[in-house]
């Protein structure tokens, strides 16, 4: 990682911190549209186990939980897990929910082949280079079993932000205080060699909105 990478790497990280700190549970309970997509599809596969990337304060975490799943959530910021967990026990979940303070430019700390399913609403378009992003779904891929299924979601380069605000080079944009890498199609189909692409559909999310692709894809057996 560069200097500069390492420099925003840190000021975003900070930025979220302050954000869950002064703005709890600011997403609200309702799990995301994707989430709620994905569970139907871990569900029609068999997955018991989710493993949920950048949970945040935990609506999507906990909405797997209710619907009977297991869950690992993971983020880099401890305050929107200790958000999550204190959710986790008034929602009688916190035996299906453990969480785990985790910077995603680091390997994942589970072994090969041991999850179902892995979840990620707009992690992978977070302030990660290319590089970064793909070493991140070459570690979702150790973990995830054969035939296990990976739905994420990114804000893509027709998305009203692209462009917009501070640029930090290979499609990050910084607008708000929020650094945002924005997808063009052929990164996607970058991610998924290797894999069987299932599925990239257009969604859109909040006012703006922000326009997303949700994607799914598997492990092949």
């Amino acid at each position: 990682m560069s200097e500069s990478e390492q420099g925003l790497a840190e000021g975003q990280r900070a930025h979220w911190q302050k954000t869950y700190g002064e703005h709890p549970g600011m997403y609200g309970e309702e799990p995301s549209g994707p989430a709620v997509h994905a569970a139907a599809v871990f569900r029609a596969a068999g997955a018991r186990e989710v493993l949920e990337l950048g949970a945040g304060h935990g609506r999507d975490a906990l909405y797997f939980a209710r619907e009977g799943f297991s869950v690992m959530a993971t983020d880099f910021s401890p305050v929107g897990l200790e958000q999550l967990r204190e959710a986790a026990v008034a929602q009688n979940v916190a035996g299906r929910v453990t969480t785990a303070v985790h910077d995603v430019r680091e390997p994942l700390p589970l072994p090969d082949a041991s999850v179902d399913a892995v979840f990620a609403h707009m992690l992978l378009c977070m302030a990660l280079s290319t590089q970064e992003i793909h070493a991140l779904v070459a570690e979702v891929r150790r973990v995830l079993r054969p035939g296990g299924s990976f739905v994420y979601t990114v804000r893509h380069t027709g998305d009203a932000h692209y462009e917009a605000g501070t640029g930090h080079g290979d499609d990050i944009w910084e607008h708000g205080g929020f650094a945002v890498h924005f997808f063009p199609r052929g990164l996607v189909d970058d991610l998924a060699k290797s894999w069987i692409l299932d599925e990239v559909a257009a969604c859109e999310e909040g006012s703006l909105p922000r326009r997303l692709w949700r994607v799914t894809q598997t492990v092949p057996r």
